[in-house]
């Protein structure tokens, strides 16, 4: 390590004090040279240190240190930097100058020439600029040195978004930013901030010439259609692709070097958020009591979060995961300070406490978001999957009815529509159970509805977390099966329909959310390894990065999903919203099978659970063998003992009584 770099180590890790007492200190030298400086200008000889020259350097001191210290100078940290070094100094060095201006030119004092009062801050202006700029080269240059590798940066958009985003990125110590990028032709050629705007078309060139390691998408406005097409051109190339927050967060001036973040996944999916519209979403939150189950899971608390926004008189988040519930009433906080939030630990399943709540807490509206979701878990834990989701469901739509709430909201699933797993047959189950408790109830002044959707991006269990943790990981992605596809929509835009859908509910009906076009994995995997940077590993090409390993369908798993059972879908004033018109079983015989299904879900008997469902919903067809792991050490159990007893029976002594 040399000489220098000790030094400057030294410098920078010394406490702040410390580095603004070399500040002042280097300062008031360059007051006392400054002020020799424009004595040997103005008399073209040097003058001994006394009488007028030490009054004119006292003088100097005395205005600088105050001045400099009012307006901030010491306050600026000078190695981070950019132009804003001259404003700075500008400042302080224009009310300095003023001051001794006025003492020294307006005001004659004997000895002391009236050119030194406009010399001497021209002079300490420059001198300031320079030991600023020295600092920034030495110290700042420290630092780089400290990394060995700058990513070369393109900024993708010279907008707004892009000017803000290169000042952000002047002082970064990761990103060396090599210019911009922009498809508008009267901006080729052209200068921004110091960088030159290229054509999109050049970017083969740049790469090639420049090394291009990284672009940034400062493109917060543009159509989701045109941003398509320019991550399109990028995927060809060997480059990690990051971009910016929204628009709003541009315009209220929030975008930092800290704002750059991975790719939206959703821009892959090429899909367009329709805006939510105002008055469904307050209608039935707006100054109302309203109750979410499931509060801590990722929907739950996504609808949490909505409805903590629309100002709802009490929001009551039934959860019972304490950590989950914890999480979640601590972020509601900071949403809305003024909401009134009632945190209840509750298991769904006990009938008489989600009563009690009903008619202690006046709940006008409920969500019902709490069940089990994840496919191979439940198909694994099936009594108690189906205990949760149906039997749950059961309790809560029973108990609004009988206290007469007048909005529930049933969160189902597009795995309901034909079933192939214990999953979407228990959530199949439950829309059942609505519509057969609302049928039975008659009461015009409840309103019920079920609303289906299908894979929500960035949820937990979401296959999208667990690609970009692969791919961090250097690989490989797991794929269960080359041809398999998914709908897929952002977690706010499913919160926000789910709550337009609930307020379009006349009886009780069956909401099918506009999911856009099913996405082939695949092709979504392909993309998000590109856009890494990364390329794929396979038989063509045995050099790439990342490896997509095909390991089988799982238990219960779909090649593809559907929203519909029937194809009759009834259009609704909302353009991603429609309505199922699909048949239901009558109370009467349901509340049988239910009973039915209670005992022996408590038995664990599995296979009875199994047939029971597929009775109740006919569509239901499993694609696997049974892997409930507790069914399965209970069955080779039975066949321990039952094995154990035959031995006993073989090696048993008969005793013959004789006389």
């Amino acid at each position: 390590m040399s000489f220098k770099t000790n030094i400057t180590g030294s410098v920078l890790s010394l406490p702040r004090f410390a580095k603004q007492m070399i500040a002042i200190l280097c300062d008031l030298s360059l007051c006392f040279i400054c002020v020799v400086a424009a004595f040997y200008l103005r008399l073209d000889q040097l003058i001994p240190l006394k009488g007028p020259v030490l009054m004119a350097i006292w003088v100097s001191m005395l205005i600088a240190l105050p001045v400099f210290w009012l307006t901030g100078l010491y306050r600026t940290i000078f190695r981070y930097s950019g132009l804003s070094i001259m404003f700075s100094v500008s400042v302080a060095t224009m009310v300095y100058g003023l001051l001794y201006f006025c003492i020294f030119t307006l005001y004659q004092i004997e000895g002391i020439p009236r050119s030194i009062g406009l010399l001497q801050p021209m002079l300490m202006f420059f001198g300031i600029i320079s030991s600023r700029l020295c600092a920034k080269f030495v110290l700042g240059e420290n630092r780089v040195k400290k990394q060995k590798l700058l990513k070369s940066t393109l900024i993708y958009g010279a907008g707004s978004a892009g000017r803000q985003l290169v000042s952000s990125l002047e002082n970064s110590f990761e990103y060396k930013v090599i210019g911009f990028l922009d498809d508008d032709d009267r901006l080729q050629g052209q200068v921004l901030q110091g960088y030159k705007i290229y054509h999109s078309a050049e970017l083969e060139r740049l790469i090639q010439s420049q090394d291009i390691d990284l672009v940034l998408l400062a493109l917060p406005s543009v159509s989701r259609f045109k941003r398509n097409q320019i991550l399109k051109k990028i995927g060809q190339y060997k480059l990690i692709v990051q971009t910016l927050p929204s628009v709003t967060d541009i315009i209220e001036g929030k975008i930092t070097v800290s704002d750059i973040k991975e790719l939206d996944v959703n821009d892959i999916l090429n899909r367009d958020i329709v805006p939510a519209k105002e008055d469904l979403l307050l209608k039935n939150i707006n100054a109302k009591v309203v109750l979410v189950t499931g509060a801590g899971g990722s929907i739950g608390s996504e609808l949490c979060r909505q409805i903590a926004k629309l100002k709802p008189k009490n929001l009551v988040c039934c959860e019972l995961n304490e950590f989950a519930l914890y999480k979640i009433y601590d972020e509601l906080k900071l949403i809305n300070k003024k909401l009134k939030i009632t945190p209840l630990i509750c298991n769904i399943q006990n009938e008489y406490k989600i009563n009690e709540i009903l008619k202690i807490f006046c709940v006008d509206t409920v969500y019902h978001a709490a069940a089990y979701k994840h496919v191979p878990l439940v198909e694994s834990n099936i009594c108690e999957g189906v205990q949760n989701n149906v039997i749950g469901t059961y309790s809560v739509a029973k108990a609004c009815i009988k206290q007469q709430v007048s909005n529930f909201v049933l969160i189902s699933s597009d795995k309901a529509v034909r079933p192939t797993n214990i999953m979407g047959a228990s959530k199949r189950l439950s829309e059942l159970c609505v519509q057969g408790l609302y049928h039975y109830c008659q009461n015009p002044n409840i309103k019920m509805s079920m609303v289906r959707f299908g894979n929500v991006l960035e949820s937990s269990g979401s296959v999208i977390p667990k690609f970009k943790q692969q791919i961090k990981q250097g690989g490989p992605i797991t794929l269960t099966h080359p041809d398999v596809t998914r709908y897929f929509m952002t977690i706010t835009e499913a919160s926000q329909l789910v709550i337009q859908a609930g307020a379009m509910a006349e009886k009780c009906e069956v909401f099918v959310l506009d999911m856009g076009e099913s996405v082939k994995i695949k092709d979504l995997i392909e993309k998000m390894i590109k856009l890494s940077g990364l390329s794929i590993k396979n038989d063509k090409n045995l050099d790439g990065d990342i490896e997509i390993k095909i390991t089988g369908l799982r238990p219960g798993e779909k090649l593809y999903e559907e929203l519909l059972l029937g194809d009759n879908p009834q259009k609704t004033f909302h353009e991603k919203i429609q309505k199922a018109q699909d048949p239901f079983i009558s109370f009467s015989k349901l509340k049988i099978d239910l009973d039915h299904l209670l005992n022996l879900i408590e038995e664990n008997r599995v296979e009875e659970v199994i047939h029971t469902l597929s009775s109740l919903v006919p569509s239901y067809q499993s694609n696997s063998e049974i892997v409930d792991h507790f069914y399965e050490q209970q069955s080779k159990l039975k066949l321990s003992l039952s094995s154990s007893k035959d031995v006993n029976d073989e090696n048993k002594v008969i005793r013959i009584k004789t006389k």
